[in-house]
């Protein structure tokens, strides 16, 4: 196991111990990956927006850091919770993008769409009702199964490993790809546009 993987759990045991400090050391540590995930997450979005992933990272790091006591289990389980996180402020910024533009009608597509990678990107309006619909279709989802839910949050908005994924949810590799395997075939029916 390398140094900064070590200093990261050592520092999440600290948190979960009470130690406020231990939050603010780990943020550097964490900062670059949850900087590609939020990358990850924003790719294909159009350039003239304003949320772009430093803002992301440091919107996600501000909810989680806002607890006396973080439960952070590992670091499989923090990233996990980083992604969840991270899908809020998608949301919460979504939802404030469409308010401006007064009704404008959602565009339907693939989950796929919603993930072309392009590191340059940052959110705009355009793309705001594209996370919109992309949330309800997950709670649509997490009412059918929570599991297949926080393995879509853990594995698109996260950018998690199969391995890191099973981590964090306690399963089982070979069920993390199952579950990847159906959660995304149930989204996408509910994304594609109807005919």
């Amino acid at each position: 196991m390398n140094r900064e993987v070590t200093d990261i759990s050592v520092l999440i045991q600290a948190a979960r111990a009470g130690d406020s400090s231990a939050v603010d050391r780990l943020f550097p540590l964490v900062y670059d990956e949850l900087r590609q995930q939020a990358r990850r997450n924003l790719g294909g979005m159009n350039r003239h927006g304003t949320m772009n992933t430093t803002a992301i990272v440091h919107e996600a790091y501000l909810k989680m850091a806002d607890q006396s006591r973080p439960d952070w289990n590992n670091r499989a389980h923090f990233f996990a919770v980083a992604a969840k996180a991270m899908r809020h402020v998608y949301l919460d910024y979504a939802k404030r993008k469409t308010r401006l533009k007064r009704g404008a009608g959602a565009r339907h597509v693939s989950i796929e769409d919603v993930a072309v990678p392009d590191p340059n990107a940052v959110f705009d309006a355009t793309h705001a009702d594209l996370v919109l619909e992309l949330d309800a279709a997950l709670q649509k989802l997490e009412g059918q199964s929570a599991r297949l839910a926080r393995v879509v949050e853990c594995r698109f908005f996260g950018g998690m490993t199969v391995e890191d994924t099973a981590t964090a949810l306690d399963i089982s590799p070979a069920t993390v790809k199952r579950d990847w395997t159906i959660a995304r075939a149930l989204l996408f029916k509910d994304l594609r546009p109807p005919v």
